[in-house]
């Protein structure tokens, strides 16, 4: 059973719906007693930086969080899109600290030359960078949807798992221990997504 974090900021009821699709069980948590008993945790997102540690903060989520992955049990989590983010120590895009499970931090996208738009917004191609359990067995030239302004940067290159090209190349995925994060939405990148999420279910 992977416990789904629902604080507020989410798109929860496409994760859930995939996870269903693929066989895999899930339940929405949102109290502090749910998330110490959790086996699996994914920690979506969609909004702002601020807005997203306000509401673990008001949810009196950070504390069971903090225990939960960093603890003796060090639970299994998958961060989402801003979810993600708030795995690392900060973001350009606020001024709140993030959890910091990671060393990173996420940045804003520069304007480039080419005039890429901002958010980016769309299916990009990712490059795997070592082999994980989270991208094992995925379908060949990966692909997966993407919607954001923001994205991490992480500061140990051997945290890095994925990588994208969007005008600069950026860490589109990162892994250490118990803790992933991927900044593309799997719940609306098809085979791709599908076969990530199986991934974190069975084998992370």
């Amino acid at each position: 059973m992977i416990g789904i974090v629902d604080y507020g900021m989410g798109n929860l009821g496409s994760i859930r719906n995939m996870l269903k699709r693929i066989g895999i069980q899930s339940e929405l948590i949102s109290r502090p007693e749910q998330v110490l008993a959790a086996h699996k945790l994914i920690l979506p997102g969609v909004g702002a930086f601020d807005a997203g540690m306000r509401n673990l903060e008001d949810s009196q989520l950070i504390s069971p969080l903090n225990e939960a992955v960093l603890g003796a049990r060090r639970v299994p989590v998958l961060g989402i899109c801003l979810g993600m983010q708030l795995m690392t120590r900060s973001s350009e895009e606020g001024s709140l600290p993030g959890l910091g499970w990671m060393d990173a931090r996420a940045v804003k996208f520069e304007p480039t030359p080419d005039a890429l738009k901002v958010p980016h917004m769309g299916w990009s191609d990712v490059l795997t960078l070592r082999e994980e359990p989270l991208v094992r067995r995925l379908p060949p030239e990966p692909r997966f949807y993407f919607v954001h302004s923001y994205y991490v940067r992480c500061s140990a290159a051997e945290d890095a798992l994925l990588t994208t090209r969007y005008g600069i190349e950026f860490h589109s995925a990162f892994a250490r221990g118990n803790i992933w994060g991927v900044q593309f939405h799997p719940e609306k990148s098809h085979k791709f997504g599908m076969q990530l999420l199986k991934n974190f279910a069975e084998a992370c």
